[in-house]
């Protein structure tokens, strides 16, 4: 990033600068509203703009492939509700700051959480796994709850200006600790696990250099970075689920350790770990299909080639 923004061009960095005002202008509008408007206001404006975006038909044929035995108007629907998460996202985004205190309570039923407690107060690391669902930032915001060391990680913004922003909301509803993608970032996580400090990382979006596993009974190319972590560390992999319970109030559930393969074969045994935590993915988006972001290009580009 910081080589990225000493190569950049002066019209790049006027382009950051722009960007960076939309952002303010967006975050201010929506700060002043107070998170429960925001994010009705937010949530009703993208169900109307979502749909005509070019991602709307990405966001289709992916539900199409997983629920092919839905009918037309009920993929409509459902897109629609994915398009208003979305939206409620964004808006209660400047406000994330509330739930670093008090209001976290009120806003969020947090189940499990004495399982990051023990591990907390063992001083023992684990991998925690979860997905972009609901508000995901909120998942970040429990495990900041709990006190239990842990390291975030995050992809960083294309434009550095709206990265610092970003990273400044996270550090206000409670993250100690970003760590981004990236060649730099696996040897911090690496290092935090060796230390007695837990990692947390998405696991459900496609990684083509990943390994292959079913995912909605397709082969999909997944991430198996988490689970090697956990492997080469001796340490669980917990799954943290995430779930829009009615406008900007959730629960967030600790769920109990994926099982980790025992295969000798190390290959398999990964394969075979990082099916399971499809199947957990899976589970959780069956649970609540409008909550989850279908515009990413989850298969390979053949499956898109109709968009």
């Amino acid at each position: 990033m910081i080589d990225a923004q000493r190569n950049a061009s002066t019209l790049t960095r006027i382009g950051w600068r722009f960007e960076a005002a939309a952002w303010d202008a967006y975050a201010g509008w929506y700060k002043i509203k107070g998170i429960d408007k925001a994010s009705d206001a937010a949530g009703e404006l993208l169900r109307k703009l979502g749909p005509l975006m070019p991602v709307h038909k990405v966001a289709r044929i992916n539900m199409q492939r997983c629920f092919p035995e839905a009918a037309a108007p009920e993929i409509e629907r459902l897109l629609g509700g994915m398009w208003e998460n979305f939206g409620r996202l964004a808006g209660e985004m400047p406000h994330l700051g509330v739930f670093a205190g008090p209001e976290f309570n009120e806003r969020v039923e947090f189940i499990g959480r004495e399982k990051f407690e023990k591990l907390r107060d063992a001083g023992k690391p684990a991998v925690i796994i979860s997905m972009h669902h609901s508000n995901w930032e909120i998942g970040a915001a429990a495990i900041s709850q709990t006190g239990l060391p842990c390291h975030i990680t995050y992809r960083p913004a294309n434009n550095p200006l709206i990265d610092r922003r970003i990273t400044d909301m996270r550090v206000g509803y409670g993250v100690k600790t970003l760590t981004a993608k990236g060649g730099d970032g696996a040897k911090a996580l690496m290092q935090a696990l060796k230390a007695g400090e837990s990692v947390a990382l998405m696991n459900d979006q496609k990684m083509n250099d990943g390994v292959e596993a079913p995912f909605f009974g397709q082969p999909s190319m997944t991430a198996p970075g988490p689970t090697r972590l956990a492997m080469r560390h001796g340490c669980p992999i917990l799954p943290l689920s995430i779930r829009r319970m009615g406008g900007a109030r959730f629960r967030v559930e600790v769920h109990d350790p994926i099982e980790i393969s025992t295969n000798p074969d190390k290959s398999a045994a990964i394969i075979e770990t990082v099916t399971r935590i499809n199947q957990w993915v899976e589970s959780e988006i069956r649970q609540a299909p409008e909550q989850w972001f279908w515009v990413h290009r989850r298969w390979a580009k053949s499956v898109y080639k109709s968009d």
